[in-house]
């Protein structure tokens, strides 16, 4: 008669548990999924594309499923800077400060005309376009942006993020 080794399962035998009990994946795309669902966006908000941040933020369009819902208002809690709006040569130093008090890792949205290329303002006052002052990684066009516009450019930012190289990662983890 032949004897069954002794083994200590997971879950009984006959439990019916469809579930799998192992999971394997890379460490780079582990910390590049949750990164993408975990933005906490700082809102620098300064003219009328405001109105469409709110509505961004509102229940029919609802940035809670892309998990960027909670604004945070230090840049030291917030990974994601939103520049909403026109941004002055006056500002630009205060800009700048809040874009280096935040934590690494940081990614920076230029949400409307104004910030990204200085809009219809032909003056002295206006920077023509925040990536004069930092680095941004995803332009929104438009004078307001449509909320679906701003949508997919939080989509097309998680995946960047998804896909980028988490230097973090030691040898040991």
């Amino acid at each position: 008669m032949a004897t069954v080794p002794a083994t200590i399962p997971i879950y009984p035998a006959k439990a019916g548990h469809t579930g799998f009990e192992y999971f394997s994946t890379k460490k780079d795309e582990l910390v590049g999924w949750a990164r993408k669902f975990s933005l906490f966006p700082y809102p620098f908000v300064t003219a009328c594309c405001a109105m469409e941040f709110m509505a961004v933020s509102s229940t029919p369009y609802d940035t809670d499923r892309f998990g960027a819902a909670l604004p945070r208002f230090s840049p030291r809690q917030s990974d994601l800077l939103m520049v909403v709006g026109t941004v002055t040569h006056k500002q630009a130093p205060i800009l700048l400060k809040v874009y280096e008090q935040m934590c690494e890792p940081k990614w920076v949205m230029a949400f409307g005309a104004c910030a990204t290329s200085g809009g219809f303002y032909q003056n002295y006052a206006a920077v023509a376009g925040i990536d004069r002052i930092i680095p941004v990684d995803i332009y929104v066009p438009g004078c307001p942006p449509r909320p679906e516009t701003v949508i997919d450019a939080i989509m097309k930012l998680q995946e960047r993020i998804a896909n980028d190289h988490h230097p973090i990662l030691t040898g040991d983890f």
